[in-house]
């Protein structure tokens, strides 16, 4: 990549961003497109750094790692929405704890009575918590800070991008329509934020390939609450019997959130699929396309590791 370079990003959720910013600081001319800034998906997010139910493996562990550097940095802060948080993993059978739980700060297991009724097994360790709505306005104005630019705009197919020598999908699920990904997939997530009644840890369950997950991650004067992980559904409006069933899975845990005022409801569908794709291609124009999208449920996680491979890759292509 040289000084000045024309890049377009595709896509302003968490990838396209985050993409976009390191690209920006590289030197690079930046345009972001994307028919929504930020990505709905991406607003929707709880959001907690973990590394879960994505691959492969081995460039999973390590876009983490880079990003849970990043937002140890971030959390010194308080624009940026980031903040290190202590709380709890759990279970209600007794699992061990994922590995990369097991090397971030104050990891040990929990005490039987520092478990809620019907938990077996748990983890205390601190995490950063990540406030998306906070998190992605700071992104937006690191951007322009950085001198990117952005164009909101409804894409019918990447080449409608151009013209531009770099083009960097960042599309999440719409990949599946523009490129065609057919191996691309939605999981739809809801969540309800509610008013914090006095909320300082999260708590996570580890519910495994449940559709119905359990956790509450405080942000200051709010709680976002969740969850669901409903495979093969994308739609964006609200149900309200899963709200209803998260507010009572959340408030079984922690009494308090029973009486919460409930402020908004955020839904969005995790951009699925086998594996990650992080890969460069040269279109038949000569094009140069750079994708960045497949992140499941795990976007967030890996946001600053994929931008920087991208980054790379944009190097050497």
């Amino acid at each position: 990549m040289t000084a000045g370079e024309r890049v377009v990003v595709v896509g302003a959720g968490v990838a396209g961003l985050t993409t976009a910013v390191v690209l920006a600081e590289a030197g690079a001319s930046v345009h972001v497109i994307a028919e929504q800034v930020p990505g709905v998906t991406s607003l929707a997010a709880g959001a907690m750094w973990g590394p879960y139910l994505v691959e492969p493996r081995d460039k999973v562990d390590r876009w983490g790692q880079r990003s849970l550097e990043v937002f140890r940095e971030l959390a010194g802060n308080p624009s940026s929405g980031v903040r290190l948080t202590g709380g709890i993993e759990a279970s209600r059978t007794a699992e061990e704890p994922p590995d990369w739980a097991t090397t971030l700060p104050g990891f040990r297991p929990c005490a039987p009575a520092e478990l809620p009724a019907g938990f077996s097994a748990g983890y205390r360790f601190t995490v950063p918590l990540i406030d998306m709505p906070t998190y992605l306005d700071y992104l937006l104005r690191r951007l322009d800070d950085a001198g990117g630019t952005v164009e909101r705009r409804r894409l019918a197919s990447l080449a409608d991008a151009g013209p531009a020598p770099v083009i960097v999908n960042c599309t999440g699920l719409g990949a599946q329509e523009l490129l065609p990904d057919p191996d691309l997939r939605p999981i739809r997530g809801q969540h309800v934020v509610v008013s914090n009644p006095g909320l300082t840890e999260f708590f996570s369950e580890d519910t495994g390939l449940s559709p119905d997950l359990l956790c509450f991650y405080p942000h200051g004067d709010t709680v976002v609450l969740g969850g669901t992980a409903v495979d093969g559904e994308g739609a964006l409006t609200a149900d309200d019997k899963a709200a209803a069933n998260i507010l009572a899975r959340c408030a079984e845990v922690e009494p308090r959130l029973a009486d919460a005022r409930v402020l908004e409801h955020r839904i969005g569908a995790r951009p699925t699929r086998a594996t990650v794709r992080v890969e460069a291609e040269r279109a038949e124009d000569g094009t140069v396309i750079l994708h960045n999208y497949g992140h499941g449920g795990a976007g967030v996680t890996l946001s600053w590791g994929c931008a920087e491979e991208v980054g790379k890759l944009l190097s050497v292509t």
